[in-house]
């Protein structure tokens, strides 16, 4: 059976225009910059040419836009637009660990374009990727990530699969490494040290052991502690001073070094009033916040798996039958392309006639019929007859591109940052001129050096943003946990910040608000002929087809436990142009389109007209059925929507405006429009705009969207919130923000409720970190703190912290 059931019957006439095929080609679309057919779609108030009916009415809809100032709105998009765009060269993408805040990503950017042929570079330290546009002729590829790798920063190749570091790793270095040093140094001083700062004796008798082996001690597990588990913290101050961008490590470090520095002058000195103790819980608070964090990131860091696996690397020449490489193919060459192959690169069927599934590309579930002359899209898979590819002046593949597409938007800048990081340039300078005013006017004033460094030492201890850093990570651990408790997996820490001010949602139609599969919607018949026994035949001719309907047809059939009932006499298989045939129990039994069945001699009734008329318009595809020269009935098989579907888009809509976006047309698309709360319905959009056509809802606020299949996962990171099923592909899952493991709709809704409760948790940590800081600093400028107490009191405020994010939701 071919896919004439399918898209001929469900689409309309404009949905065949194709940019794919590059001989076709005239110049770029207006909203999505494909290539245009040579007779663009166009319309007399549009302006612009378009490669397809969708296109236009995206760019005519929301060019429309009322009480938006259209300059504005361009100014929004080309600012968000990437700035290497417009570089020569060749792009890379590639995955560096050890990022984990802005200041990471301007040292990386900085390194890269310092290197020898790299002509810019894009880091995101929310989905650990940096983005390099380098020149070929001056850079291997296989060389670039020795460009970035260093300072405690590993770069590869993003494609590449590598097997990940366990998830405890970093659990185990945080307990061996640092909590169990510190736990010791914190015994020390509770046995030794702490009884004495308050004129006690000791805990316990040492014997021969003085203080200062004590102190030695101390010294020696908190060094362990400061050098080795607060190496990453070291590392990002000194990052910070490199991109002279001054972020929370950098006070962090200084409270630490400085502790542990004025410590170790003292026991040199004989002293016994040592801050080792401080310098080990900053390093261990501080720890225990960015392990949290390190968590909520992993979680996001996908290697886009399925796309990567499916692209292409070999193609067989149609002449020869040879195997090469894709990249020794010339436009113009002749491809052989065998039924379960991927289509190599774009182009034009120049021999034979087949189903193309473009589920993979375009994410919708009804094969396409392609003939001679038609474009086919490089990515997508040849079903059920062997076809000849003429290759595009391009030679490029609509598959390729959408990966390309989604790795750049991946690689540019989160578009919410944490709140902590906005303040951290602003904060940080103003701490430590606060601690050096402090200090000066102290020796000014004759205080004694070790009195006016300890007064600036605890302004920057008791600053020290343990409660601030543990804010976000610790409220972010809470609502993932609470989201996994409700069957919502959290990939992105940006959900909790954008969510909550969500104005669009846009839902893609296929596998989100419909099943995603072709099934059997239902059977009707004529003559008193039996359903079931008109099912079974029609299942009997199709089991020797390798179309994607035809195999719902026997799905149908197998599902009814009725497998064995299937005629076991069928022989003198046909495939046709627009259906199949084949001898079953001795009748000649056609099945395919009305069309297919009439050039084979078989009338179609009446009766059976409307039938076939009702279910075109319902969307889904008839599959009339017949022998013995006339149809004795019609299947139709399409993508039912989901039942739970209208339920779910009232409540999405309740303060939301609601879009529906879909490769389809006609009526597969119009069953959704009017419906209370769709406010609108995209239809005949290709995979390739559905980005584009997210960031011009932009327009109209935030943006959210929804969807599963590999075609979406662009858009989804194009979103302010990306959301995907669990059925979904890899790619959709990996781009997203959100993944709904059961599929059910209803927790749509409420990923939106757990990210706003969530978002209230951080402001409430936050609120209480700056209320602190208000307090306590100007405490420690008046010297009504010492070291000890700022730290007491830094520790009791990140305890807080911790309570109230461990609370319910």
């Amino acid at each position: 059976m071919t896919s004439s059931h399918a898209r001929s019957d469900a689409v309309g006439a404009d949905s065949v225009r194709d940019p794919a095929g590059s001989s076709l080609e005239s110049g770029a679309c207006t909203l999505c910059e494909l290539p245009t057919p040579a007779d663009p779609v166009t319309d007399a108030d549009v302006e612009g040419a378009f490669c397809c009916r969708g296109c236009l009415d995206v760019h005519r809809t929301l060019e429309a836009a009322d009480d938006v100032d259209d300059t504005a709105i361009r100014d929004r998009l080309e600012g968000e637009s990437s700035s290497l765009d417009d570089l020569e060269g060749e792009d890379a993408f590639l995955a560096v660990e050890g990022m984990h805040c802005g200041t990471c990503e301007a040292f990386l950017e900085s390194r890269a374009t310092d290197a020898q042929g790299v002509r810019g570079a894009e880091a995101s330290y929310a989905t650990d990727t940096l983005r390099l546009v380098y020149d070929p002729d001056a850079l291997e590829p296989e060389h670039l990530p020795e460009v970035v790798s260093g300072y405690g920063y590993e770069a590869r190749d993003r494609g590449e699969r590598r097997d990940e570091e366990p998830r405890d790793a970093a659990l185990v270095k945080f307990l061996i490494g640092g909590g169990m040093f510190g736990m010791m140094v914190m015994i020390w001083y509770a046995v030794f040290l702490y009884p004495t700062y308050f004129g006690y004796e000791a805990l316990a008798d040492f014997g021969s052991y003085d203080g200062y082996y004590v102190a030695v001690n101390i010294w020696l597990m908190t060094t362990f502690v400061l050098f080795y588990t607060g190496l990453p913290i070291l590392r990002g101050a000194y990052v910070s001073l490199r991109a002279g961008m001054p972020n929370m490590d950098l006070l962090v470090s200084l409270a630490a070094l400085g502790a542990y520095a004025y410590s170790t002058l003292a026991m040199g000195l004989g002293r016994t009033d040592l801050y080792f103790d401080v310098s080990v819980a900053v390093v261990l608070v501080v720890t225990a916040g960015s392990y949290y964090e390190g968590r909520i990131k992993r979680r996001a860091a996908g290697l886009l798996s399925d796309l990567t696996e499916a692209q292409v690397d070999e193609a067989r020449r149609a002449d020869t039958g040879d195997t090469v490489p894709i990249s020794a193919v010339d436009p113009g060459d002749r491809l052989l392309v065998r039924p379960g192959e991927r289509v190599p690169l774009d182009g034009t069927v120049r021999e034979g006639r087949a189903a193309v599934d473009e589920s993979l590309v375009t994410g919708e579930s009804l094969p396409v019929e392609k003939a001679v002359g038609d474009p086919l899209r490089g990515g997508t898979v040849v079903t059920d007859a062997p076809i000849v590819l003429a290759v595009g002046d391009d030679a490029e593949s609509t598959h390729d591109r959408l990966v390309s597409l989604l790795w750049s938007i991946q690689s540019s800048r989160p578009g919410a940052q944490r709140l902590a990081d906005k303040l951290a340039t602003i904060f940080v300078p103003l701490v430590l001129a606060l601690a050096t005013v402090a200090t000066a006017l102290l020796l000014a004033t004759g205080s004694a050096l070790s009195t006016a460094f300890l007064v600036g030492l605890t302004v920057v201890i008791v600053s020290c943003p343990c409660a601030l850093g543990l804010a976000t990570p610790l409220a972010i651990a809470s609502g993932v946990q609470n989201a996994a408790r409700r069957g919502i997996v959290v990939a992105a820490e940006t959900i909790f910040e954008a969510a909550p001010e969500i104005d669009v949602v846009v839902l893609d139609k296929t596998g989100t608000l419909t099943e995603g599969s072709m099934s059997v919607d239902a059977v009707h018949t004529v003559g008193g002929i039996d359903a079931d026994d008109l099912l079974r035949r029609a299942a009997a001719v199709e089991s020797l087809s390798e179309h994607p309907i035809g195999a719902a047809v026997v799905d149908a059939v197998e599902a009814d436990g009725e497998s064995g009932l299937v005629p076991a006499d069928v022989n003198g298989f046909e495939r046709h142009p627009r259906g199949v045939s084949a001898r079953v129990d001795g009748d000649r039994v056609v099945a395919g389109h009305p069309d297919c069945c009439r050039e084979l001699g078989q009338s179609v009734p009446s009766q059976l007209e409307s039938r076939i008329d009702s279910i075109r318009k319902s969307g889904a595809v008839p599959v009339v059925v017949a022998w013995n020269g006339r149809a004795r009935g019609v299947i139709a098989v399409g993508d039912a929507p989901r039942e739970e579907w209208q339920e779910a888009v009232a409540t999405l809509a309740d303060g939301r405006e609601v879009v529906v976006l879909t490769g389809d047309e006609g009526a597969a698309a119009d069953q959704f429009r009017d419906v209370d709360g769709v406010d609108e319905v995209f239809a005949g959009v290709p995979p390739e705009a559905k980005a584009e056509t997210v960031r011009r809802l932009r327009s109209r606020g935030s943006v959210a969207m929804v969807g599963d299949g590999s075609n979406d996962a662009p858009a989804l990171a194009a979103a302010d919130v990306g959301i995907a099923l669990g059925s979904g592909t890899e790619l959709a899952t990996d781009a997203a923000d959100a993944v709904v493991v059961s599929d059910d709709l209803g927790l749509v809704a409420e990923t939106f409720d757990v990210a706003a409760a969530t978002n209230r948790r951080i402001r409430q940590n936050l609120g209480w970190a700056f209320v602190y800081n208000a307090v306590a600093i100007p405490l420690a400028i008046t010297g009504l703190l010492n070291p000890l107490f700022a730290a007491v009191a830094m520790a009791t405020s990140s305890l807080l912290v911790v309570l109230n994010s461990a609370r319910s939701l």
